[in-house]
């Protein structure tokens, strides 16, 4: 079966280092954690968000609805962090470990289809990190004090801007982490049957031919010395 549009080139064809270290193993728990993190923002908001507004949905307190949704972003923001820090190592390995089969059968087939877009998310996520890098320098650049006046207020409205890509990883960072999850363990799989097999031809090759040892070859008899003639 070929692999579906768009699906990046699976790793028959990719040098073993791809595959046999896997270093991004170790950001697969930040990944999860982060995703958890982002969902409990979102249901922690929409569990006191109707009480902020009217029977229509309109807000009625304003102050309170306000805040509510800075308290979510500030939250959801903290864990894109780290989807920034994790994400794309873990993602490049994933598709670097996946093979063709993945793509269109198997436990993980349907969250590496989910990933289709991640790229773009985080792409749109860093590209907002980076201006607010760029603005924190630009205050520190201007008006003593302007820092510590606009920076609130400033951070503000990139986590508001920040909240689609939130909610965004938050449902496909989880398939992100299934994917490698998967992968890894099967990589840990085929690393161990691939140790034994080390093992089993190592120790055949020096325990020696089985069987019983051939007979050491024995010395021709000396002949005797010639019996010296009587003399005459």
């Amino acid at each position: 079966m070929s692999v579906p549009s768009g699906s990046p080139a699976p790793a028959e064809n990719q040098p073993p280092a791809a595959t046999d270290h896997l270093a991004w193993r170790r950001h697969i728990s930040a990944l999860a954690s982060a995703a958890a993190g982002i969902r409990q923002a979102s249901d922690a908001w929409d569990a006191v968000s109707d009480s902020f507004c009217d029977t229509d949905g309109w807000p009625v307190d304003e102050q309170g609805y306000g805040d509510g949704k800075v308290k979510r972003d500030a939250e959801a923001w903290r864990h894109v962090e780290v989807f920034l820090d994790h994400g794309p190592e873990v993602l490049a390995g994933v598709r670097a470990a996946a093979r063709s089969t993945d793509y269109v059968e198997g436990p993980v087939s349907e969250d590496l289809r989910w990933l289709r877009g991640i790229d773009a998310t985080l792409e749109h996520a860093g590209r907002l990190q980076r201006e607010w890098d760029q603005i924190l320098v630009l205050m520190d650049a201007s008006v003593p004090g302007s820092r510590q006046l606009y920076e609130g207020r400033a951070k503000e409205e990139r986590n508001a801007d920040g909240w689609h890509y939130a909610d965004e990883l938050a449902i496909r960072g989880p398939a992100l982490v299934r994917a490698a999850t998967h992968l890894v363990g099967r990589a840990d799989s085929e690393q161990s049957v691939r140790t034994e097999r080390a093992r089993v031809a190592l120790a055949r090759s020096t325990s020696g031919p089985r069987g019983a040892l051939p007979a050491p070859s024995r010395a021709p008899a000396a002949s005797s010395p010639p019996v010296p003639g009587r003399s005459r």
